[in-house]
């Protein structure tokens, strides 16, 4: 069986006791280029919680690897929740995470968080101590910095579009002291100003492979369809310290994107949803920007990251829940 009725599988028991026929038909393959779908390999729904410990809003997933487990954001609840690979536990990770949202890895395996509350970014180290990474810019308080990827040469790059300041929901109410940016934060820990147009709510980010990309989700679509719904290609200098040339690469409208990842191919995989139940997904475009295919799945799909012992398992947050499956790529970055 493959769902009830719906083509994509959408409506399908999510328990996992009712079969499901390879291949899996959440996936919609728009371009024969495309080689990511994994034929005998099946969506998993991982985790959905469940009255007390339902998630609100999932978002920010990291895979640390050598923890064997998943860490995730569910902003709204001030918390971070863990997934443990070997027996499919979740508990909670960090209380009073200040609203964290996006994560990943640095280059020496300590986890990054983008804090909304706060309006920081922040590292823990090994101790288990967390250090601040960004908290200012030219002597005022960052926005509310959303998400985060580490260049190769050890830099610190993320996001500043402001949500966590603009409701309580996801941090507090407070004002905007900057221009939504994009900001990069060297080894010695200088901050400087690295885009601030022509995106109106900066979010996901990622390198391409070897670093000569950057790419930057445009969501301003969530302030009004006059706004943007895309993801913007920037060239990075040689000198790894600065973007140029921004152009767009793929328009997500109806609906928008928000978290992003490169595999190894430059194929970038992008969360997708906002614009109906046919939005509701992953979209995943080549290099030029061509969408490939589509993972079909029941819930928005926030934000993702490629893990598992071979880089090659897709997890995403899916706003209460938590899915993988077993994709034929593996991830570029750390997580």
């Amino acid at each position: 069986m493959n769902g009830a009725g719906d083509p994509f599988g959408r409506d399908r028991d999510w328990t996992g006791n009712v079969t499901i026929t390879y291949p899996d038909p959440a996936w919609e393959v728009l371009d024969s280029r495309f080689t990511g779908q994994q034929g005998n390999a099946t969506l998993q729904r991982l985790w959905h919680g469940v009255g007390h410990d339902a998630a609100l809003w999932a978002e920010g997933p990291v895979w640390m690897g050598d923890w064997g487990c998943l860490i995730w954001s569910d902003i709204p609840n001030h918390r971070t929740l863990r997934w443990c690979e070997e027996d499919g536990h979740v508990s909670i990770f960090q209380t009073e995470s200040d609203y964290a949202n996006g994560h990943t890895r640095d280059r020496q395996g300590r986890l990054l968080a983008c804090e909304h509350d706060t309006r920081r970014v922040t590292r823990r180290e090994y101790d288990g101590t967390w250090t601040v990474v960004a908290d200012t810019y030219q002597g005022k308080p960052l926005n509310a910095p959303n998400d985060v990827a580490v260049h190769a040469d050890g830099s610190v790059w993320f996001t500043d579009p402001g949500y966590g300041i603009l409701w309580p929901y996801e941090g507090h109410v407070a004002t905007l002291e900057h221009p939504t940016r994009v900001y990069r934060v060297d080894v010695s820990g200088q901050i400087s100003a690295i885009a601030e147009g022509p995106m109106h709510r900066p979010n996901g980010i990622c390198f391409s492979p070897d670093n000569s990309k950057v790419y930057v989700v445009d969501s301003g679509a969530t302030d009004g369809p006059e706004y943007a719904a895309n993801i913007i290609e920037f060239d990075v200098t040689s000198d790894g310290t600065a973007a140029q040339n921004p152009r767009i690469f793929a328009d997500f409208a109806p609906g928008f994107t928000d978290g992003i990842r490169c595999d190894t191919d430059g194929n970038l995989w992008c969360s997708w949803g906002w614009g109906g139940v046919d939005t509701n997904g992953v979209r995943v475009h080549a290099p030029d920007g061509t969408l490939l295919a589509v993972l079909h799945t029941p819930e928005v799909i926030g934000n993702l990251c490629f893990g598992g012992t071979k880089k090659n398992r897709l997890f995403m947050a899916g706003s209460t829940s938590i899915y993988a499956i077993y994709v034929n790529a593996v991830g570029a970055a750390m997580t």
